[in-house]
C-alpha cells in the first residue's frame, strides 16, 4: 500500500547559501515519517499493507511505509494514511491525532508543508484476549 509518485521532493535552500547546492528529499522518506508518526497515535492498531509488505514484516523486518500513499502534484504534498482503529477509541479523535502527528513531523524534520493529509479507517480491532 505504500505508494509514492517517484518524483523527489526538492527543498528552498537556506537563504545565503545558494552555493552549497540543492536539497532533494526521497519520497520514502515522507512516507516513512509519516509511518512513524502515525504508528506512535494512541489508538492506532495497525496499518493496512499490500502482500509484499505483509510476507517482509513476517520475515521479521518492520515496514514503515505500510498503508501510506503519498503524491507530490504541483498544488503541493498529498498523503493517504491507511489504518486500523482499536475498539473503543474514538474515530475522529484518534483520525484527527494522526493528521495532526503527520502534519508535525513532516514539518519539523522536512521543512515540507503537506496540503492534505487523508486519514482511511479500513476498520476496527478487537481486543483478543484468550478467554
Amino acid at each position: 500500500m505504500a505508494e509514492t509518485n517517484e518524483q523527489a521532493f526538492v527543498q528552498m535552500t537556506p537563504k545565503g547559501k545558494e552555493d552549497l547546492g540543492t536539497i532533494e528529499i526521497a519520497p520514502d522518506v515522507i512516507t516513512v515519517i509519516a509511518g512513524i508518526a502515525t504508528s506512535e497515535v494512541e489508538g492506532i492498531a495497525g496499518m493496512r499493507g499490500n502482500f509484499a509488505a505483509g510476507v517482509v514484516e513476517k520475515l521479521g523486518k518492520k515496514v514503515h511505509g505500510k498503508g501510506i500513499k503519498t503524491e507530490m502534484t504541483t498544488d503541493g504534498l498529498f498523503i493517504d494514511v491507511y489504518c486500523l482503529v482499536k475498539y473503543g477509541a474514538s474515530v475522529p479523535i484518534v483520525a484527527r491525532e494522526v493528521q495532526s502527528q503527520i502534519r508535525q513531523a513532516i514539518e519539523n524534520m522536512t521543512s515540507l508543508v503537506p496540503k492534505e493529509v487523508n486519514i482511511h479507517i479500513t476498520g476496527v480491532q478487537f481486543d483478543t484476549t484468550g478467554e
